[in-house]
């Protein structure tokens, strides 16, 4: 390959990192300043909260929540769901945490696939509700599965020795018969969360209480079944619920930010993707090169 082809390539190359680079810190700089390019530049006003998965823990979620609320450029949230449900402590973090960002700002419910049992619950607060017809929502209701290894463990000679304080303590150990005590101590406990759940629904959705009971019953909804018996507000989609948010708080224009931590994701795949695409033309480049340069003959004089 001839020297000035080298050099040629060098700088193309060199010169395509470097902006890359330097469009990478401008960009983080904005994002970590709250809310992105767009957001940097006083554009951004839809802030978008993700609730995906089972709901393990809240924190993220929570944290996500406080900081939209915190934003002043941030005038509605679309808070986007697509959850089974999960544990009842954080769901109800979630809950409380989007209760006290609706009295401030709107906050519109999105409801993707699945949005049951704790993902329906976390939307309860929100402005307003939206789902697809098709979204799997709804599960009102509260389960606890004990296991019993009973008989397992008599087959390959294992014992569990319990010394507890009550005679409660160990209420569904697996490795004893479950009794009607153990029964009566996990039937007071899941009536007295579901208690808490029909009675979150009530308020929330404007219903009697013994309206949400009748439907409470654990059984799962469509999104249209759901808007019919009043549990979700509006039919459509992710962007029709950005557009709702918009126009309730009266954004004609309305930019989508995310938070810190989801923009640091994003942002990290966009350097992959473009790093991967910088080494995919440079390497295409110099096969070219080297192409040419394979295709002259060489003569001995």
């Amino acid at each position: 390959m001839e020297k000035r082809t080298a050099v040629v390539l060098v700088v193309i190359f060199g010169g395509l990192v470097v902006a890359l680079l330097s469009f990478s810190v401008l960009a983080f700089v904005a994002m970590e300043r709250g809310g992105g390019v767009l957001a940097f530049a006083g554009f951004g006003n839809v802030g978008v909260v993700e609730v995906k998965g089972p709901i393990v823990e809240s924190d993220q979620v929570v944290e996500d929540l406080s900081y939209f609320r915190e934003q002043p450029q941030i005038r509605a949230v679309v808070l986007r769901i697509d959850s089974p449900g999960g544990s009842v402590g954080p769901s109800q973090e979630i809950f409380a945490e989007v209760r006290r960002l609706a009295e401030e700002k709107v906050v519109v419910a999105s409801m993707g696939a699945v949005a049951a049992s704790g993902g329906y619950y976390v939307a309860l607060p929100a402005t307003r509700i939206v789902a697809n017809p098709g979204t799997i929502t709804g599960s009102i209701g509260v389960i606890t599965q004990i296991p019993n290894v009973e008989e397992l463990a008599d087959k390959i000679g294992f014992r569990m020795n319990v010394v507890a304080s009550g005679p409660s303590k160990d209420a569904g150990n697996p490795f004893r018969p479950f009794t009607e005590e153990d029964r009566r101590v996990f039937r007071e406990l899941v009536d007295d969360v579901y208690r808490q759940f029909v009675e979150d629904v009530a308020q929330s959705r404007n219903l009697a209480v013994e309206e949400v009971r009748r439907i409470a019953d654990g059984r799962v909804y469509t999104g249209a079944q759901a808007k019919a018996l009043g549990l979700v507000d509006e039919l459509g989609n992710f962007n029709d619920a950005v557009d709702l948010a918009a126009e309730l708080a009266g954004i004609d224009d309305p930019e989508l930010v995310y938070p810190p931590h989801a923009r640091r994701l994003r942002l990290r795949d966009f350097l992959v993707e473009g790093a991967q695409s910088l080494v995919r033309s440079a390497v295409a480049e110099l096969r070219e090169q080297l192409r040419e340069t394979a295709s002259v003959e060489y003569r001995l004089p």
